[in-house]
């Protein structure tokens, strides 16, 4: 058999029939079409990490401030090597931002040659919350981007209520995306769904019509927002909500999405913190979905800038953006970002150095995140009981049935201060396993109840490189693992109880959240494919 017969037969691949909406909501929905495929990368080992960071707003978002040379010299300077600006979709934005945007984009890319500036926006997903579009760089950047905000874009259409005809409008954007790279109006096109349970507005089957739409183009949603200074106390912070995360359901949320869902765990966002929650209902149907971590970067903290008199929203309106920021003689600890880099980073795997392997590393989920630099380097495989190599992150391994495997977990710990100026520390190392179940037929569960913590290393006394194995049994059945590390400050049992994950993420307390104390690395997944 072929691979991409094998792995459909899996239950792995999606067809091209239309796919089947369940729930009272969607039921009327337009239920998108697949384009074929799930092909999942195969044998490619990366060649070179990547830190980047795709949630980034300038002076051309209406709630932003600074140049995007501003954020891509700290982000430079705070060790990212690409970067995406993203500021926000609307009337002014698809009307003149799209433009104005791209001379400073090309003059930062030209003046730091060694960084990667990608352009995109944040899009208000029709129906739903935001999300992170960008595109390759290329003569038609600007065009495909505007034309996109124009026509998809749910401010711009007054889309932004929960109904079916705008959850299709989301989807067809989509599909739309994947046909100007079709057409070669643009080398690549991605999208991944930002902040998702922020207001419980991006229900299950939304998430997966995104996926299933054009498995090329969304590949993932943020597994930790930005807005991570939100936390810090009173004295030194604003004593708000880590990330923002400090809300509650409204006409357009999701009715079954619990209270906790709306705050972050351990800084992450409660559909990737929760072992057997709704990341891991969707892989447990064996399709591709990533996770990433940015800043949300449009306000810093402690910063001493600020708008220059005169530059306010009438000004924002007419320009299309605000005037340069000046300094301001005042430090600002109420505001809830970090630059870019300074503490969440999104590491892809990727065979080389330039802006279409960035992009192939994300669709293909050779990534890992963490908060405040807590570990240098980690590398994820499964592979075969007495083989050299496995599969790296983000692959599939086609193993014949019933030959033993094993996970290999090789850490590097952090020997430099972070930007906080301490040296992070690694307490512990969790293993997560579920079994692949396939299609689900309630596209609005979120619960996979096969997936639980099977692995919990104490790695407290460890320094250097080291290797962590984890044996996996004999393959007989389609599962993935994945796995997340700590520095074990904070933590309880997790959200569906301590039989499925003994010692989780805490749940972040609103107005008292510290996010130097409370450090976490989640991996993508890895599949084990019997043949």
């Amino acid at each position: 058999m072929s691979r991409r017969s094998l792995l459909r037969s899996a239950g792995i691949l999606g067809g091209t029939a239309a796919l089947a909406v369940t729930g009272a909501q969607a039921a009327a929905a337009a239920a998108p079409k697949t384009v074929p495929g799930w092909i999942f990368e195969q044998g490619k080992r990366p060649q070179v990490w990547l830190a980047g960071d795709h949630h980034i707003h300038t002076q051309l978002s209406s709630d932003g401030m600074y140049r995007v040379i501003d954020q891509a010299r700290h982000a430079a300077a705070f060790g990212l090597d690409w970067l995406v600006i993203t500021d926000h979709g609307g009337a002014t934005h698809a009307r003149i931002g799209v433009d104005l945007v791209n001379p400073q984009i090309k003059a930062a890319r030209t003046e730091l040659k060694n960084t990667l500036i990608f352009q995109g926006l944040e899009w208000n997903i029709p129906a739903a919350e935001h999300g992170t579009v960008f595109v390759a760089p290329g003569s038609r950047e600007v065009e495909v981007l505007k034309q996109f905000e124009n026509s998809y874009d749910g401010s711009v259409n007054n889309a932004g209520a929960n109904s079916p005809v705008n959850e299709a409008l989301a989807v067809s954007g989509i599909q739309w995306l994947g046909q100007q790279v079709d057409r070669r109006r643009v080398e690549d096109a991605l999208f991944l769904a930002n902040h998702p349970a922020r207001n419980g507005v991006d229900s299950p089957h939304e998430i997966r019509n995104w996926r299933d739409a054009d498995p090329r183009i969304a590949v993932g949603f943020e597994g930790a927002p930005g807005h991570q200074a939100a936390g810090l106390p009173k004295g030194i912070g604003a004593a708000n909500a880590r990330g923002f995360y400090g809300n509650a359901p409204s006409a357009n949320s999701f009715p079954a999405y619990p209270a906790e869902s709306y705050r972050t765990w351990g800084g992450f966002d409660w559909m990737t913190a929760t072992v057997g929650g709704l990341w891991d209902s969707l892989l447990a149907e064996g399709k591709p979905w990533w996770i990433s971590a940015n800043s949300d970067s449009h306000v810093n903290w402690n910063e001493t800038s600020r708008r220059p008199d005169g530059s306010d929203q009438a000004q924002f309106d007419r320009d299309g953006r605000y005037m340069d920021p000046v300094y301001g003689n005042t430090v600002n600890a109420l505001a809830g970002d970090f630059w870019p880099g300074f503490y969440s980073r999104t590491h892809v795997g990727a065979e080389r150095r330039d802006y279409l392997a960035v992009m192939e590393g994300l669709r293909n989920g050779r990534v890992w995140v963490d908060h405040g630099a807590l570990v240098k380097g980690v590398e994820v495989e499964v592979r075969e009981v007495g083989k050299k190599y496995g599969e790296p992150l983000g692959g599939a391994l086609l193993v014949r049935r019933g030959r033993p495997v094993e996970l290999v977990v090789r850490i590097t710990t952090q020997t430099m201060p972070n930007w906080a100026n301490f040296v992070p520390v690694l307490n512990r190392v969790d293993a997560i396993r579920g079994a692949v179940k396939g299609a689900v037929s309630d596209r609005d569960t979120f619960k996979a109840p096969d997936t639980k913590v099977v692995q919990q290393w104490d790695t407290s006394g460890k320094r250097g490189t080291f290797e962590l194995v984890l044996p996996l049994g004999k393959a007989e059945e389609a599962f993935y693992v994945r796995v997340r590390g700590t520095d074990g400050h904070r933590g309880q049992p997790g959200y569906l109880g301590a039989a499925i994950d003994p010692a989780g993420p805490q749940l972040d307390v609103v107005g008292d959240a510290d996010p130097w104390v409370d450090l976490w690395f989640y991996t993508n997944p890895i599949w084990v494919l019997p043949k």
